[in-house]
């Protein structure tokens, strides 16, 4: 019905477009806004208004599926309700948005799209009069109006109804009574439908309903429904779940959710808070976090839904449901069958399958987990119950109440996996570093101590978790940048580099299998024979792992990848060309065409043809490495030049084995450049290690340093295949010295003969396979001269046989 004189609303509307729910007139909803148009009228218009007419707009009910909205105008719903904006909050988190409360004033109709942009303004024809909503009187609808005052009646007493069997003490109930004393019985379908609980599309129905008439028959049903359902809970003090889900699912409500709070500026989502209520009680958390969830779900139910605090009090109450606080898996402890998986799916590595046995049979006895194993460069095969996580953040440096603040990446593994017992890889732990946003390493200190992190204690929780059923791994490079304190905490297990039959028949079970499938290739398609893989290793790759190796064999399926399809589009089309015989084996030829010249050689022997060179050994975190050491003197005043980025320690080395060489200098003939008996005595000596690109540093070159010099200063020329590692003393005694297997692994790969250790190293050589022992020669020398002998044919002239220390016998 047409609006006859009284106040009027503007015949030009900006227009609001909400998925969120429907206004009504004399109802007040607070909408989020965050699309760009909504966004535009916010900051254009209501923003910038001066006058109580610019905070009046038009509210429209888009119907279209959100998931579906485009920049495009969407066909408009052709009711709406205007109202006043008597609130606008803005925020940018989590992103820029308004939140607005708006009061309905009355109905409109649209008449005309003015205009689509920056927000939508039309021309609109006011429906109903704005006086009934916001004058109160007791004039309306009589008895004399026929079936409409009957509909009006009827509909009065079943709010009065309604309104007896509630609590009038409630703030919303006992505003619900005033308006029904106060209001015109015409507004009380359109105030009751936003009151009590109904879904968006019977209060569209009601939007929708123009006529006086048709909206009590609207809302009466509606109104009726809601005293069934009361009627109903009376009969049942306390409802069991199922009672519950059962009066829910017919449509009725709980009294305590009967209303739409808005008007109380309370929160929204009731259910939810309600839901999130039982949730919290069922997690079985400990007693102190029950307390702390209960404490933040009282202040969340007080809190406004704009305040940015709210989204971060239900975040955290969230998080904090979710954690697996009780919740764990059952372990498979059956040792045959682990032992036949991880001989299927790991060759080699028999240290580290064992201690994994070893952990399995201590879990099967003792239930209680106080075990920490720490390894290198091994990844699981991920399964349930399993998390990986890097260091970077592994507890949160935050509080919670910091704006973006999360949790570390501790807690939220553990909500990832949903049990509280899972298997944690930490991976690179070596890669720890101090930053604004704190030290990992700290945190781990905690996490990894099995006498401390019962108590766990993340920045953003604030309350203690437990961790001490949780299975830490975790994976490095090298132990050298493990904090001590830190490294104190684990069980160290060694994984060195694979020997060449070892990645042959890693490649052959594992890797060549797995790139055929990757590509879309059978056997019948593609062969690599051993010799062609064994090629690939040693004269492709040069690592310890298999990681190049696999991407070298990716190369070979891709241009066999090629073939099969070129052949298959030959077939297909009847080109002349025939398709390839199958299966296409990769020979020397093949695999040179494929991946180009071979990119290691086997040039030890070539490197070694002048004096002032020798062959060393050294350890790096992708493995062993072989090293030359260069040195060549000129006239010079007895300078000693060192290059090739070489540490404080090498730098040391260097210099004991010139001391060393000087003081034995007459022993072993050495001469400068004239024939003199100080090797530097008028003489410069430039010491060089190759590859100066790369940093270098560690106990483990200065056997290589004196035989080098040795060589030089003799005129002989060292053995070619023959390589070495230890370090010196002034004595000239030989040290121990780490990375034993890499080292020999890498003299192995280059096709050295001959291998000298330091004495007290000889109990390492236990863990070589023994086809490597086989094929070397190992000499173990506990002192220079020892050293001297092994590196040169035909020994190295000095003296005749080394004294041994006297012999002390008791006198007792």
């Amino acid at each position: 019905m047409a609006s006859a004189g009284g106040i009027q609303i503007p015949s030009r509307l900006p227009l609001l477009l909400t998925h969120e729910g429907v206004l009504l007139p004399g109802s007040t909803v607070r909408f989020s806004v965050d699309s760009p148009r909504n966004m535009q009228l916010v900051s254009q218009r209501l923003l910038k208004g001066t006058s109580l007419k610019s905070t009046i707009i038009g509210v429209i009910p888009n119907t279209r599926d959100p998931e579906q909205d485009s920049d495009s105008l969407p066909p408009l719903h052709q009711i709406g309700t205007a109202g006043i904006a008597v609130q606008v909050v803005g925020s940018n988190w989590p992103k820029p948005h308004y939140t607005l409360l708006i009061t309905g004033l009355c109905r409109f109709r649209v008449s005309n799209v003015l205009k689509e942009g920056p927000f939508v303004l039309a021309e609109v024809l006011q429906l109903d009069k704005l006086e009934q909503y916001t004058t109160s009187t007791a004039e309306g609808v009589t008895a004399e109006d026929g079936e409409l005052g009957e509909l009006s009646q009827k509909f009065y007493q079943a709010a009065v109804q309604l309104l007896g069997m509630l609590d009038t003490s409630v703030p919303v109930v006992a505003k619900f009574r005033r308006l029904l004393d106060s209001l015109p019985r015409e507004t009380l379908p359109d105030v009751v439908a936003s009151m009590i609980r109904t879904s968006n599309k019977e209060k569209l129905q009601v939007l929708d309903a123009v006529s006086l008439e048709e909206r009590f028959r609207k809302a009466l049903p509606m109104l009726t429904r809601q005293i069934e359902g009361l009627k109903l809970l009376q009969k049942t003090r306390k409802m069991s779940p199922d009672t519950e889900k059962r009066v829910t699912d017919a449509g009725v409500f709980i009294p305590r959710r009967q209303f739409n709070l808005d008007e109380e500026e309370e929160d929204e989502d009731g259910d939810d808070t309600a839901a999130l209520e039982r949730k919290i009680h069922g997690a079985s958390m400990p007693d102190a976090a029950l307390r702390v969830c209960l404490k933040e779900l009282k202040r969340l139910k007080k809190m406004p839904q704009s305040m940015p605090e709210y989204a971060l009090t239900r975040n955290y109450l969230d998080l904090m449901v979710e954690l697996p606080w009780s919740k764990s898996t059952k372990d498979c402890l059956d040792i045959r069958a682990a032992r036949t998986l991880l001989d299927n799916d790991h060759y080699a590595m028999e240290k580290l399958k064992r201690r994994v046995l070893e952990y399995l049979a201590v879990r099967q006895l003792k239930t209680s987990l106080k075990v920490i194993v720490s390894r290198r460069t091994v990844r699981p095969t991920a399964k349930e119950g399993f998390a990986s996580v890097g260091v970077s953040c592994l507890c949160s440096v935050s509080r919670r109440t910091y704006v973006g603040s999360m949790p570390g990446r501790i807690i939220n593994g553990l909500k990832t996996v949903g049990v509280n017992n899972p298997v944690f890889l930490l991976d690179e732990v070596d890669k720890l570093g101090k930053s604004l946003q704190g030290d990992p390493a700290a945190a781990l200190l905690e996490v990894l101590d099995p006498e401390q992190n019962h108590s766990f204690t993340d920045h953003y929780l604030n309350v203690a978790f437990d961790l001490s059923q949780v299975l830490f791994i975790a994976t490095a490079n090298t132990t050298a940048t493990i904090p001590p304190a830190l490294l104190d905490r684990m069980e160290v297990l060694q994984v060195p580099g694979y020997t060449q039959e070892e990645k042959l028949e890693i490649a052959h079970r594992h890797l060549i299998p797995n790139q055929l499938e990757q590509h879309g290739l059978t056997p019948q398609q593609l062969n690599i024979p051993q010799d062609t893989t064994q090629d690939v290793i040693s004269r492709y790759t040069r690592e310890a792992g298999v990681r190049s190796l696999e991407r070298k064999i990716g190369a070979i399926c891709r241009a066999v990848a090629v073939k099969v399809a070129e052949g298959d589009a030959a077939e297909r089309w009847g080109c002349l060309e025939a398709p390839p015989e199958m299966p296409i084996v990769i020979d020397q030829v093949a695999l040179k065409d494929i991946l180009g010249p071979p990119l290691f050689d086997m040039e030890v022997s070539e490197r070694l043809t002048l004096p002032g060179v020798a062959l060393g050994l050294a350890w790096t975190p992708l493995g062993g490495e072989i090293m030359f050491v260069e040195a060549s003197r000129m006239e010079g005043e007895g300078q000693l030049t060192l290059t090739g980025q070489l540490g404080d320690v090498m730098k040391e080395s260097a210099h004991l084995a010139i001391s060393w060489l000087r003081a034995n200098a007459k022993t072993y003939q050495l001469t400068n450049l004239v024939g003199g008996p100080d090797p530097m005595e008028g003489t410069d000596i430039h010491l060089h290690f190759p590859a100066g690109a790369v940093t270098k540093d560690g106990p483990s070159a200065g056997v290589t340093i004196v035989t080098c010099l040795a060589s030089l200063f003799s005129g002989r020329l060292v053995r070619s295949d023959v390589a070495m590692t230890g370090e010196i003393t002034l004595r000239g005694l030989v040290l121990p010295v780490g990375g034993i297997k890499d080292k020999v692994l890498a003299a192995h790969r280059a096709g050295v003969k001959r291998v000298i250790l330091p004495k007290r190293n000889e109990k390492d050589l236990e863990e070589l396979p023994a086809n490597v022992r086989a094929d070397l020669d190992f000499v173990v020398a506990g002192n220079l001269d020892e050293v001297l002998n092994a590196s040169f044919d035909g020994g190295f002239p000095g003296r005749s046989s080394v004294r041994s220390p006297p012999q002390l016998s008791s006198k007792l």
